[in-house]
């Protein structure tokens, strides 16, 4: 993942640019698709299970807590902006890479 244009500095952590697919076989980091990291979740996007799905994910693969990752935009749409509290750009570059 050699792009930064899907994540960003925010005020106490970073911001991520991503794509949803939801009702996949699996949680997963996929890599990027046009400027975003894409995500697919096995959840279905009903009742907000999908962002709950990626917020968890997320929280794993970065290492941080739960309560520190969070839907800002795009709650009802494939393509969301997520505040990730608690980490900054480099540390985040690594454990996408990592995972």
């Amino acid at each position: 993942m050699t792009h930064s244009t899907f994540i960003q500095p925010a005020t106490d952590g970073i911001m991520l640019r991503i794509r949803v697919v939801p009702n996949a076989s699996r949680d997963q980091i996929v890599g990027l698709l046009g400027g975003a990291l894409k995500v697919k979740v096995a959840s279905p996007p009903e009742g907000g299970k999908a962002n709950t799905a990626v917020c968890t994910l997320l929280a794993r693969v970065l290492g941080v807590a739960k309560q520190n990752v969070s839907v800002d935009t795009g709650h009802t749409q494939p393509n969301k902006q997520i505040a990730v509290k608690g980490i900054d750009i480099a540390t985040a570059h690594r454990a996408l890479e990592a995972s």
